[in-house]
C-alpha cells in the first residue's frame, strides 16, 4: 500500500511535465555525502552524518534503498525519507530524494563505505523498466585516541557532541528539607549532534547522610534540521536521614566537543541539603564549606529569614513552587518576549512538580493568562500573549496544596541508605 501511495504521488507530481523517451546519462544521480565534526577523521562511537541524495529527471512508478553492510559500524536512520520537486540548473523539473543515516564506528581503522544503491522502477517510453542507481564508495577513516580516556575507556563515560546543556531542578528546594522530609531532584542532559542511546548512564548521587531512590530514566532523540538532538532526564527522590547541614558535592560530566575537538565537562551543581536557606537563585554552589558551627548558625538564621519571608508552615497544606532553573527559564523568555519558549519552560517547569497545574487552574486569573499563552503559541494563525512578564512573577510565587497530601510517587531505591559517618 506505501508503495501504491508513493508511485501515485511522484506520477501527479511530474504529470505537468513531459514524459521522458528514454533513459539518458545523468537523469538519474545518487550521491552520498559523509558530514565530519569539525571537517575531522570522527574517533571510535562518535556520530557521523550520511546525507543520501538522488535527482531523477524520469517518472518513478516505484522505489527501494538497498543499503550496504556498514561492517563496523552501528546505524540509525533519522526521520523519513523525503521527497520534493526541484529546478535543475538548466531549468528541467525533476525529482529529489533525501534521506539521512547517522553511522557510528566501532572502533579505530581505514573504513571504505560500499555503495548505496537506490532501486528505480521506472517508466521508460511507456515501458516499466527497473534501474540500479549506485552512489560512489566513500573512504572514511576513523582516528585513533591518543591519551588518556577516549572511546575505549570504562570510565570516563565517552560522550561525543556538539555541545551538552544540564538542567537541575529541585521540588521543593533542598535548603528546606528537615529529617525525614523528600526532595524530588530532576536532571536533565542535551547533547547536540548525537542519539539518546550514547548518553550516559544515571550519575551515582551519594552522600553522607541523605537517603536517595532512583526514578526511571527517560531518553529521547529530538530530530531537528541541523542534526539530532540527544535528551536523557534522570531523577531522584532524596531525604536527609541526620539532622545537620548536608553539602552535595557537584558531579562532572566530560564531554568531547566535536567541534573544536577538546575535551570539556559540563557540571551538574553542588547544592546543599538542610539548613533552612529560602532560595539561591543567582547565587553560584558552595564548592567547600567551613567552620560546621558557623555554616549552622547561618543556616538557622537563613531558615528563620525564610519562614518570615515566605510564610512557611502558616496554614495546611504542602508547598510547592517550580524549581530555580524553571524560574530563571520563564523570566529570560519573558524579558525577550518569547512565548513559545516561555512555554516550553512552563513545561519541563510542570514535568517537575506537577501539583502546581491544577492550583494554577483555580486560580481565575492565573488560569486566564494560561489560556492565552497556550493560543498564542498553538492557535492556527496566532493570538496575542498575556503579559509574560506578569506571568512569569506569578508562577514564580510559592503556593500551598489544599486538602490531603499528595499522592506518593514510590521509586525503586537506588544508592542505599546513608553512609555511616
Amino acid at each position: 500500500m506505501n508503495r501504491l501511495l508513493l508511485a501515485l504521488t511522484l506520477l501527479c507530481a511530474l504529470a505537468a511535465g513531459p514524459a521522458r523517451a528514454e533513459i539518458e546519462p545523468g537523469d538519474l544521480t545518487l550521491t552520498v555525502t559523509p558530514e565530519r565534526n569539525g571537517n575531522a577523521d570522527p574517533f571510535a562511537r562518535e556520530m557521523v552524518l550520511l546525507r543520501i541524495h538522488g535527482v531523477y529527471k524520469q517518472q518513478i512508478l516505484l522505489e527501494e534503498v538497498v543499503q550496504p553492510t556498514l561492517a563496523n559500524f552501528s546505524w540509525t536512520q533519522l526521520g523519513r525519507d523525503i521527497w520534493s520537486r526541484t529546478k535543475l540548473p538548466d531549468g528541467q523539473s525533476a525529482i529529489a530524494f533525501d534521506r539521512v543515516i547517522a553511522i557510528f564506528p566501532h572502533h579505530a581503522g581505514d573504513f571504505t563505505l560500499d555503495p548505496f544503491v537506490h532501486r528505480l522502477t521506472l517508466s521508460d517510453a511507456g515501458v516499466r523498466k527497473v534501474v540500479d542507481v549506485r552512489s560512489a564508495p566513500i573512504s572514511l577513516p576513523v582516528a585513533t585516541w591518543k591519551g588518556a580516556g577516549g572511546p575505549d575507556a570504562k570510565e570516563p563515560w565517552w560522550l561525543p557532541a556538539r555541545d551538552v546543556s544540564i538542567t537541575d531542578s529541585w521540588s521543593p528546594d533542598p535548603e528546606t528539607l528537615k529529617v525525614g522530609e523528600s526532595a524530588r531532584r530532576i536532571v536533565t542532559v542535551e547533547a547536540q549532534g548525537m542519539v539518546a542511546e550514547g548518553l550516559p548512564p544515571r550519575p551515582v548521587m551519594r552522600t553522607r547522610g541523605i537517603l536517595t531512590f532512583a526514578g526511571p530514566v527517560n531518553r529521547e532523540t529530538i530530530i531537528t534540521p541541523q542534526g539530532p538532538v540527544a535528551r536523557a532526564t534522570y531523577q531522584w527522590d532524596v531525604k536527609p536521614a541526620i539532622d545537620e547541614i548536608i553539602p552535595l558535592n557537584a558531579i562532572t560530566i566530560s564531554w568531547f566537543d566535536t567541534v573544536s575537538r577538546t575535551m570539556r565537562e559540563a557540571e551538574i551543581p553542588a547544592r546543599q541539603i538542610g539548613g533552612g536557606l529560602p532560595d539561591r537563585e543567582g547565587e553560584a554552589p558552595r564548592a567547600a564549606f567551613a567552620s560546621p558551627y558557623a555554616i549552622a548558625a547561618a543556616g538557622l538564621a537563613a531558615f528563620g529569614l525564610g519562614l518570615a519571608l515566605l510564610g512557611y508552615g502558616v496554614g495546611g497544606g504542602a508547598r510547592l513552587r517550580l524549581g530555580a532553573p524553571s524560574r530563571r527559564a520563564l523570566r529570560r523568555a519573558a524579558a525577550a518576549g518569547d512565548a513559545t519558549a516561555f512555554r516550553s519552560a512552563l513545561g519541563q517547569g510542570l514535568q517537575a512538580e506537577p501539583g502546581l497545574a491544577p492550583i494554577w487552574q483555580g486560580q481565575p486569573e492565573t488560569a486566564t493568562a494560561l489560556a492565552a499563552l497556550d493560543r498564542a503559541v498553538y492557535a492556527p494563525g496566532g493570538s496575542p500573549a498575556p503579559d509574560l512578564r506578569r506571568l512569569a512573577a506569578r508562577l514564580s510565587r510559592p503556593v500551598r496544596q489544599r486538602g490531603g497530601a499528595p499522592e506518593s510517587d514510590p521509586l525503586k531505591p537506588l544508592d542505599g541508605v546513608p553512609a555511616p559517618p
